[in-house]
């Protein structure tokens, strides 16, 4: 272990540049030349220009939040320090040099990743052989994406909540698997090689055959469907990927006001929707053409109709082609022609026989296909249906009797609601990429005029064929089978995820071990689409649930509280977050997608008010905690890059306060097990117990699945305990010579501990700084974060004192009060005497035990007791801090009554005019603001000055014994007459 000091050149450091930035993998080893002078002189230029620019935007990107760890710091300029050692990949990161002087994410999160997956650290195996292995099993699969598309923000908080859980349970001793995959996508990831084909060679899928357009799928899906998995990689996501797997569409329904121009792919002129046309027909027996309020029908074209001519007997009759032309049913005067240009014809035709009644607005909502942006028309096809009743009572009761867990509680009504009306399940889809169907047509079976096909079912063609031959009682040598050419919808294929990973329908020793799984964590979107299906397949093909618990997340959304959406210009892929990026870059994105012009003006216009000058470095875990502080249980969760920031200072503040606690350790440092310690001061003792109480909240967060219960834990204590209270009060005491060994001891404890309380959820920056603490001698170290133990409360119990714990919050407030009193007379540089006076005798003994620390805190000088009943000091301020606590601060010497008087004045002047306006208000609406007022006033409580003889105007004498018993005090309070109206406000007694 060395101390933390200045970077050495094994780390270079430049200033923050915007910007996507290459991945930490092996580094740079060498830095750029200087170069001529003419050459340093324009980089020094261009350095300094980039940084005027990203100040301006950090400064403007900051926002408060509710966030627990959100704080009200700005965004101001970092540089980017890079991880320059020579490493190759997948070899241990060199720590060994000195930590750089601030934290640089770059930095921090190079070289860990691959280093982790190639020692196995993933793995269920590797786990086994931990020294805190429970013997128990925890799995999970994730919610597999398209191949063909790249995670957004919404799937990052997926991947956060999941990979803490992950990590968690890793560090706890069990046996963890967390599968990865990818959805095969079948409608995208088509449409993306019918495209590229014609692209690049000019040929139609229909042109190729079945198998050699599927080979250039699986060429496409190797070259190019990579990308969400280094997604994950970036994200910190702990995937055993060594058994990825691969599970082998989408229409927008678009609301349409009224009348509006598109013009479908194909179509040469634009066509208008959202009309109702009125035409008139003859009607027999009557004179003339006459509207007869009868409306079309078309069963072989609408769900709605096809039900109805059900029920009335009508037969459907296909008038649109798969090719969208017309068929020959409609006559030779629109056969071939293009659906839409059929239409602008029909109106033509009635429009000259006179029967045309003219056009009105017709609010719709029109069903448009997000792969081709073609309207989607509905076609008679004979398809394959899942029989979905049966299975869906099982999904049903298994909710209702507690087998399933759906958590929150409040999705069971829609589970079961949706499985009281299921219906069948189709799952044919005419596509060539998927799972094809396993149905095969005995085609000497189905004679001409025959009113049903012959279809058998089978895993193999073989196994179909013996079906088939015990069916028709033929050999099965002599049947001639077709396949089918559909392919199952990917839902179902997305639905055998949780078994088909771990190698169902074999009984594979994955699928022994780790099925069930442990638990489903997904968006609360696929409660139905997804999860539902998982359950009614996995009960129906396993003869078990799939899983007993499912925990549902909110929905992401943007800080104006709008749905993520490309068309609005605010999906956000995580690296950008990460890594930073510039404006343009968002904008090339959004001209290399499928928006269509009006969207595009749209989205571009949102980024550039978002992000003006883009989005600043943020790194891997400041993202993961950002996501993971958001309740999974309450509503859509609002997430803005200022809270992301917010947390990125977070990260700071522990990076500084272990180059601290490295520094204060020193290099022949030997550490205790924190059996062994036992805290020699009440200050040490204090922090150990808070070490402890965070612990019990973080299992207690992990146990209930509530992250934000942890990141919320956390947070108080490396900011509000370690860093605002301990660091601060131990420096005087490290300080000292000879330096005592308590504190150093405790120093490693709360690091080390801390770090691995925060490490499932910070996995990039507590490693980094856990591999510098150093060893006791003699053990035997878990080689990496991922799998050392995760500290339990039970462990710590020893150190847990509630009663010290209540008594030191009685000193912070002391604390806050001699600040207050700081601030309020502008001590900005000295340190006044202290001292307090309590009429409770175990009071004074409460304070007496944290004297020093006190005074530290305070920022003061020498504090020390005035015995109850002892006059009030000359020359003092006086803070109320309880009614029998007062603090007095020594003024004598250091404040200017006559400099004081005016500021004094003028804040008065202010509180009247605020008071004015309460006063004005109704009662309810003045009340709350009176309070919000007290609030924020820097005041504990109302403050007296005494002076001595003669530092006040004649006239301004006090009745003896009105402020203290000291003879020849002064005061200065306010007038009755000018400050009746403040009665009751939070404002210092310091009159006049």
């Amino acid at each position: 272990m060395r101390p933390a000091g200045p970077a050495s050149c094994a780390a270079r450091i430049l200033g923050h540049v915007p910007g996507r930035v290459r991945r930490s993998q092996p580094l740079a080893t060498q830095s750029e030349p200087n170069g001529s002078p003419i050459s340093r002189k324009n980089r020094e230029a261009k350095q300094k220009r980039l940084r005027e620019k990203q100040a301006a935007l950090e400064a403007g990107t900051a926002r408060k939040s509710k966030s627990p760890a959100e704080s009200n710091k700005t965004w101001t300029s970092k540089e980017i320090v890079l991880y320059e050692i020579p490493t190759e990949h997948g070899e241990k990161k060199d720590v060994s040099q000195p930590l750089p002087p601030a934290y640089s994410p770059r930095y921090v999160e190079a070289a860990w990743y691959p280093w982790w997956v190639r020692e196995g650290f993933f793995k269920p195996e590797y786990q086994t052989k931990l020294p805190q292995a429970t013997g128990e099993t925890f799995s999970m699969c994730i919610p597999p994406p398209n191949v063909t598309g790249s995670l957004h923000i919404g799937h990052a908080l997926t991947v956060a909540i999941q990979d803490a859980l992950v990590r968690w349970h890793r560090m706890r001793g069990d046996q963890v698997l967390w599968v990865p995959g990818s959805d095969h996508a079948g409608i995208a990831t088509q449409a993306v090689v019918e495209k590229q084909l014609w692209k690049e060679q000019g040929v139609r899928r229909h042109e190729l055959s079945r198998e050699d357009f599927l080979q250039e799928v699986w060429k496409w899906k190797e070259e190019k469907g990579g990308e969400i998995c280094e997604q994950l990689r970036a994200l910190g996501a702990s995937l055993d990927w060594d058994r990825e797997c691969f599970t082998m569409d989408a229409v927008e329904h678009r609301p349409l006001p009224g009348r509006t121009e598109l013009r479908p792919p194909g179509c040469p002129t634009p066509v208008s929707f959202g009309v109702l046309v009125s035409v008139a027909f003859p009607v027999d027996g009557e004179s003339g053409s006459v509207p007869p309020g009868a409306v079309k029908v078309t069963p072989a074209h609408s769900p709605a109709d096809a039900e109805l001519g059900v029920r009335h007997g009508l037969r459907p009759l296909s008038v649109i082609a798969e090719d969208g032309t017309m068929t020959s049913l409609c006559g030779d005067w629109l056969q071939g022609l293009h659906r839409f240009v059929a239409r602008d014809k029909i109106v033509s035709a009635l429009r000259e026989r006179g029967l045309f009644r003219g056009l009105q607005d017709h609010p719709m909502v029109l069903p448009i296909c997000s792969r081709s942006g073609d309207v989607v028309e509905y076609l008679l096809k004979s398809q394959w249906f899942v029989r979905c009743q049966e299975m869906g009572e099982r999904a049903a009761k298994a909710v209702k009797s507690g087998a399933l867990e759906l958590s929150p509680s409040f999705h069971q009504k829609s589970w079961q609601h949706w499985f009281s009306h299921i219906g069948d399940w189709c799952v044919s889809r005419q596509l060539w990429w998927g799972h094809r169907i396993p149905a095969y047509l005995v085609v000497e079976e189905c004679a001409e005029g025959d009113r049903e096909d012959c279809w058998v079912v089978g895993r193999t063609e073989t196994e179909a064929r013996e079906i088939a031959a015990e069916l028709t009682g033929r050999p099965g040598a002599e049947l001639t089978l077709e396949r089918d050419p559909d392919v199952l919808d990917t839902w179902f294929s997305s639905a055998l995820f949780p078994f088909s990973s771990l190698g169902w329908p074999q009984e594979t020793p994955d699928l022994a071990r780790f099925y069930p799984l442990s638990l489903l964590e997904t968006g609360s979107d696929l409660l139905l689409f997804w999860v539902g299906r998982m359950v009614m397949l996995g009960t129906q093909l396993t003869g078990q649930l799939p899983f007993s618990k499912v925990l549902l997340h909110s929905m992401v959304r943007d800080r104006q509280g709008r749905k993520m959406s490309k068309s609005l210009g605010n999906v956000l892929d995580p690296r950008d977050i990460i890594g930073g990026v510039e404006l343009q870059v968002l904008q090339e994105k959004l001209k290399d997608g499928n928006l269509d012009p009006a969207e595009l003006v749209t989205a571009t216009t949102a980024q550039r008010k978002d992000f003006p000058h883009g989005i600043p470095e943020c790194g891997t875990d400041a993202l993961r905690f950002a996501l993971c502080s958001h309740g999974a249980l309450g509503g859509d969760l609002h997430l803005s890059v200022s809270e992301v920031l917010s947390c990125r200072h977070f990260c700071n503040k522990i990076w500084n306060a272990l180059r601290f606690v490295l520094n204060a350790l020193g290099e022949r440092f030997e550490p205790q097990s924190a059996e062994e310690l036992s805290p020699s001061s009440p200050m040490d003792a204090w922090i150990l117990s808070r070490l402890a109480c965070t612990a019990r909240e973080c299992e207690r967060g992990f146990l209930t699945r509530e992250l934000a219960h942890v990141t919320h834990a956390l947070h108080h204590f490396w900011l509000h305990s370690l860093c605002d209270v301990y660091l601060e009060a131990v420096k005087p005491v490290l300080a000292r010579s000879p330096r005592p060994p308590g504190p150093p001891q405790v120093l490693f404890s709360c690091a080390d501990i801390a770090l691995r309380l925060l490490a499932p959820l910070m996995p990039f920056l507590a490693e980094e700084l856990w591999q510098r603490l150093p060893h006791r001698p003699g053990s035997t170290p878990a080689p990496s974060i991922c799998v050392a133990p995760y500290p339990s409360a039970r462990s710590l119990e020893h150190w847990h004192q509630p009663e010290l714990e209540r008594r030191f919050s009685r000193v912070q407030e002391a604390v806050q009060a001699l600040r207050a009193l700081r601030a309020t007379y502008q001590l900005t540089k000295v340190r006044p005497q202290v001292l307090l006076q309590s009429s409770e005798p175990g009071e004074q003994g409460l304070f007496e035990t944290f004297l020093e620390p006190l005074g530290t805190l305070g920022h003061c000088g020498a504090v020390g007791l005035l015995p109850a009943g002892a006059a009030a000091p000359s020359g003092w301020a006086q803070s109320l801090l309880s009614d029998t606590v007062q603090v007095y601060m020594e003024l004598q010497g250091l404040v200017d009554p006559q400099t004081q008087l005016p500021l004094l004045a003028a804040r008065r002047h202010k509180l009247q005019k605020q008071l004015d306006g309460l006063l004005a208000r109704t009662p309810s609406e003045g009340a709350a603001e009176t309070q919000r007022q007290q609030r924020e006033t820097p005041v504990a409580s109302p403050v007296a000055l005494t002076c001595p003889v003669g530092a006040a105007e004649e006239g301004q004498k006090e009745e003896e014994g009105q402020l203290g018993s000291h003879p020849g005090c002064f005061a200065f309070r306010w007038t009755e007459e000018t400050s009746g109206a403040l009665t009751g406000l939070s404002f210092p007694e310091l009159p006049f």
